[in-house]
């Protein structure tokens, strides 16, 4: 039987995603964000209010970069959802990160995270129903290592989730199934 429990701010599992900009002085600014989702195969929606340090950047630069969190990295991670740009200018440097700069948009790609989206702004939804950030996806690169036939290998990338009931990060490792396949066993 199920029992009533206080909602919470989302559903499980939430992504872990590292949004990088470049601060109005050059220096790299990172936020955690687990509001993100994909709106198409090229658009992405980031659900971020305009008061983030990150969204500033973004609507400046006219870019950013979405990065997929590891287990291996998950301090910093954490680090950049706790701290804000707007009080810590220098958080990047504090991480002991590197970045290169995108050949695609005017933002940084963290060169420790597995997986790097690299995205033009197109637009700030503001209104009740809005999304907040929206991006076009100009390009996606994976670590050499985390590929398998030409595809990401989820079971060794140690892609990272966010569980909003009891604020917990999860390794995402183990495939289960098969989609698209596995319920055609029901048909």
């Amino acid at each position: 039987m199920k029992k009533q429990i206080t909602t919470t701010e989302a559903i499980f599992p939430m992504p872990v995603l590292m949004i990088s900009t470049f601060n109005e002085d050059g220096t790299v600014d990172v936020m955690n964000a687990a509001w993100g989702t994909m709106l198409s195969r090229d658009m992405v929606a980031l659900n971020l209010t305009e008061t983030h340090k990150t969204v500033i950047n973004i609507k400046q630069r006219k870019g950013f970069v979405i990065h997929i969190a590891d287990a291996q990295h998950i301090v910093e991670a954490d680090y950049f959802g706790i701290v804000s740009g707007n009080k810590e200018k220098d958080k990047f440097a504090k991480s002991g990160m590197t970045f290169t700069k995108s050949e695609y948009v005017d933002a940084p790609v963290i060169n420790e995270f597995p997986i790097a989206i690299e995205c033009e702004f197109v637009e700030y939804q503001s209104d009740e129903t809005g999304l907040g950030v929206i991006g076009k996806v100009l390009a996606t690169s994976v670590e050499e290592q985390f590929l398998k036939d030409g595809k990401v290998d989820i079971a060794s990338l140690g892609a990272i989730a966010f569980d909003p009931y009891t604020h917990g990060y999860y390794k995402v490792t183990e495939r289960v199934g098969e989609a698209f396949k596995d319920g055609a066993k029901l048909k």
